[in-house]
């Protein structure tokens, strides 16, 4: 059965898909960002974080043959020599404290003219970029607080305090 087995094709066959990627991927490498249709950049983006993960495995232990070895399977993904030896020498170091998310895809208004496919920006996050941080989950216990906080008790007012203390 071929259940859970269909992956986005882009309407090429197996092996013109693979240059593609590794050439999109070789591309983000060197420049940083590239704009693509938007098809490609969704492909493209777990295609180039399981890369650079390898990069930053490699990266945290330059010694042991592991890195080696690391090297030899993002080479044989991205077959750009350059491209991988620039990745895991200089890029790998700006991934080092994230901890995933290494892609950020931008929508483009406008429409390519010639076949109206939709565009794309993907590019590097930066390491000082914090992300979207995540929202707790809410329920009725936050709500509870947050009226009562929100309601401070209203003082009383001086006419009924003075009228207490002469009585």
């Amino acid at each position: 059965m071929r259940h859970l087995k269909h992956r986005q094709s882009l309407g090429v066959t197996r092996e013109h898909r693979a240059a593609m990627l590794s050439n999109l991927a070789a591309s983000l490498i060197r420049h940083g960002r590239i704009e693509t249709t938007l098809v490609k950049a969704q492909v493209l983006r777990p295609f180039i974080e399981k890369i650079i993960t390898k990069a930053k495995k490699a990266a945290a232990a330059p010694e042991k043959k592991d890195a080696i070895h690391l090297r030899r399977h993002a080479l044989r993904k991205v077959r750009d020599e350059d491209a991988i030896t620039l990745l895991f020498n200089e890029k790998a170091a700006q991934f080092a404290k994230r901890s995933g998310g290494y892609t950020r895809i931008y929508k483009l208004a406008p429409r390519r003219v010639s076949d109206a496919a939709e565009m794309a920006l993907i590019e590097f996050v930066g390491a000082e970029d914090p992300g979207y941080k995540k929202r707790g989950k809410r329920g009725p216990a936050k709500k509870a607080e947050k009226t009562e906080a929100a309601a401070p008790a209203a003082p009383e007012t001086p006419g009924k305090a003075e009228e207490e203390k002469k009585t």
